[in-house]
């Protein structure tokens, strides 16, 4: 959850500051009330702003928590520049709320601050209403949820395991526009790491790890070939080691190149990825860590917006086949699915047991298990970070994934890789839109209706939103 700032701004007047004091100061603890309720953290200004030492003085002190979203809430006429002088204090993403009263003229308030901050350039927020009603609140927290998940990039860092897989100009971002841009830093390591380190793993531990996957999973197809107890080890030691790279390093999120040479004569990264982006492991419950694969660097970003503003895990695939007779797409790729999209348990057994470990397929010689299930159905959100003459844009659209009868869910996974993890998608957007102007071979998803999320996201980063169909608004900026 976010870090809430609010600071109330007031009449400049003294003699009328009193009268109203009060009832600003009531708007304000409601507010509060239902960030905290909602689980947010809030840090409210000492004093109402009625003065421009006020406005600089508290909004330096409310700064100084760092919150993720400072809130200037005018519930009343307030001089327009007590907003101005604390949002020059203010130097994180900014929401300006009002509780439209009619018997205070705080609506006025609000419009005559927003005005000046657009005089100067200013990126802020806008929200306006009862805060007891949950379409309003609803609004306040996508603002929070937003400004939460953008202020967490910044200082974080991106381990690349590998470079550029396989031509993917996609996959590559420049590492000073991302400083510039977002605020990450981006820590280059050899995927040698990974076949150094895998040899030093507790072979207790992994022996272990091992057979908790074929207690759990739906079935470990051991085919003495392509996938052994001892490759299947292997790739439970890339695991251990890569946990081992992401502590050393302090990597916030990641990428892991693979293919071509972990996958020729390695083993594929298919179960470390999709454990790293579990919320679990065979060691117990963890925090997921986005992880994509062919180190795809804007893959990664969009990930770890989404899981910030979601709490789950994002999915990861390549929009591989549309199936024109049903209208759907199926969202399909040999590196990870999270196994938790197998039914989005909390419970790693009720997960695991839609989940089967097949023998690589011909695309990958080394060999290894390939983390097969089909994703449960339910409402997404689906997103992408790309770029356009060097400038970003996010892609966004609304769908849904869909299962049917055994037999028909069986026939549509194997007209493409049926080793794979495999989504099949119901998109808002016809798929001539998508196929027209979609800009990667990579797509992320998260749970629910996260658009207005996005649209603030895109604002804050100043990032051009993309929406694709009734998310969308044509491409325009």
């Amino acid at each position: 959850m976010a870090r809430v700032g609010i600071l109330t701004m007031s009449d400049g007047r003294e003699s009328v500051h009193r009268d109203i004091e009060k009832f600003a100061r009531g708007v304000e603890g409601d507010l509060a009330a239902a960030l905290e309720a909602a689980g947010h953290e809030v840090v409210r200004a000492r004093e109402v702003v009625w003065t421009n030492r006020l406005a600089v003085s508290e909004s330096r002190r409310v700064a100084d928590a760092r919150p993720d979203l400072t809130i200037f809430n005018i519930p009343v006429w307030a001089f327009p520049h007590f907003s101005m002088l604390a949002a020059n204090e203010t130097p994180g993403p900014l929401l300006l709320f009002s509780n439209i009263n009619p018997e205070q003229p705080g609506m006025v308030g609000m419009l005559a601050a927003a005005g000046g901050l657009d005089q100067i350039g200013r990126t802020y927020g806008r929200a306006f209403g009862d805060i007891s009603d949950p379409l309003v609140l609803g609004k306040v927290e996508a603002h929070a949820r937003a400004a939460s998940a953008i202020r967490s990039l910044r200082g974080s860092t991106f381990g690349r395991i590998g470079g550029r897989p396989m031509g993917m100009y996609t996959a590559v971002s420049n590492p000073d526009q991302w400083m510039e841009k977002f605020g990450v830093d981006v820590e280059e390591i050899d995927q040698w790491e990974l076949v150094r380190r895998s040899e030093n793993a507790d072979g207790s531990k992994v022996t272990a790890a091992r057979e908790w996957l074929e207690t759990h999973a739906a079935g470990v197809h051991y085919d003495g070939d392509r996938l052994t107890p001892e490759k299947l080890e292997r790739q439970i030691r890339s695991y251990y080691a890569m946990r081992e790279l992401i502590e050393e390093w302090n990597l916030d999120f990641s990428g892991i190149k693979a293919q071509p040479e972990l996958t020729n004569h390695f083993a594929t990264m298919d179960v470390t990825e999709a454990f790293l982006n579990d919320p679990y492991d065979w060691d117990g419950p963890k925090e997921p860590h986005v992880c994509s694969t062919e180190a795809d660097m804007d893959a990664a970003l969009t990930m770890q917006i989404l899981k910030k503003i979601s709490g789950t895990p994002v999915l990861f695939a390549d929009v591989r086949h549309y199936h024109a007779d049903r209208g759907i797409w199926d969202l399909c790729n040999s590196g990870q699915h999270a196994t938790w999209f197998a039914a989005r348990s909390d419970d790693a057994a009720e997960n695991l047991r839609h989940v089967h470990l097949h023998p690589e397929v011909f695309f990958f010689p080394a060999g290894g298990a390939s983390v097969h299930h089909l994703a449960a159905p339910g409402d997404f959100t689906f997103a992408r970070l790309t770029r356009l003459d060097g400038r970003y844009r996010m892609h966004v659209m609304r769908g849904a994934f869909e299962r049917y009868d055994d037999e028909t869910n069986e026939g549509l996974m194997r007209q493409s890789t049926y080793e794979w993890p495999h989504a099949f998608a119901r998109m808002d957007a016809p798929a001539e839109e998508i196929l027209s102007r979609y800009g990667s071979n990579h797509i992320h998803a998260i749970p629910g209706d996260r658009v207005e999320e996005l649209k603030i996201v895109c604002k804050l980063l100043d990032v051009d939103y993309d929406g694709f169909g009734p998310a969308g608004n044509g491409g325009a900026r």
